[in-house]
């Protein structure tokens, strides 16, 4: 899918004339899914110089792994591949704000992030509000005023990343997004993904009134 995006919507007439080609990773994590996902994009890009007879115009490659600041950056790159053709760097922060200068970026790719809000909607967490979600971890069984409370704050943070990579993005590059979803008709309590939290926030709850934990998770979906 990647190569086809390339291939078909991949504008490198706007910048082949450029020696760097900047590829942003966001929610890059750990790795090695991050590592493959980068592969695979250089490997189209070169694809596409090639078919367009641009062999001796292929750029140097620099990819920009971001996720939060508290992400585990050392064991990233202490595990970057020996035998890659690009040079890395850490872009720590939030990706639903601006993270590189304006028109800096060739391709933007993000995988299975962009279900993880930027906060927990403020009210779920309100024992006054008709919305509040009883310290559940998710709302598969939540009535709708929580629904509606995720689906608020997903619209506001989706805004917020795409007006921020339609500003650092140049002009004929790409985004390319995989994002998690369900099929037509199929309520989003039974959905695998959905059971899935409400199983582990079933077990959180368990072992907070046991004393086996001090904390609970919010997971956003």
């Amino acid at each position: 899918m990647i190569t086809e995006a390339v291939v078909e919507i991949l504008d490198i007439e706007n910048f082949a004339s450029s020696n760097t080609f900047r590829i942003a990773d966001l929610g890059c994590s750990v790795g090695p899914n991050t590592f493959f996902a980068v592969q695979n994009i250089i490997e189209a890009v070169q694809f596409k110089y090639q078919c367009q007879g641009l062999d001796s115009q292929l750029p140097e490659f620099q990819v920009l792994f971001n996720d939060h600041t508290s992400n585990d950056f050392n064991t990233l790159f202490s595990s970057l591949p020996l035998d890659r053709k690009y040079y890395a760097a850490g872009v720590p922060g939030s990706f639903y704000g601006r993270l590189f200068p304006n028109g800096s970026l060739h391709f933007v790719h993000s995988s299975y992030t962009n279900h993880w809000l930027s906060r927990v909607p403020k009210p779920v967490l309100d024992k006054s509000s008709s919305a509040w979600n009883k310290r559940r971890i998710h709302y598969t069984s939540a009535k709708d005023e929580v629904i509606k409370a995720y689906e608020a704050q997903y619209v506001e943070d989706m805004e917020c990343f795409l007006h921020a990579r339609a500003q650092e993005v140049v002009r004929g590059g790409l985004i390319a997004l995989t994002v998690s979803g369900r099929p037509n008709g199929v309520h989003h309590s039974q959905s695998v993904q959905n059971i899935t939290y409400d199983l582990l926030g079933s077990c959180l709850m368990d072992m907070a009134k046991k004393g086996m934990s001090k904390s609970h998770l919010i997971c956003p979906n």
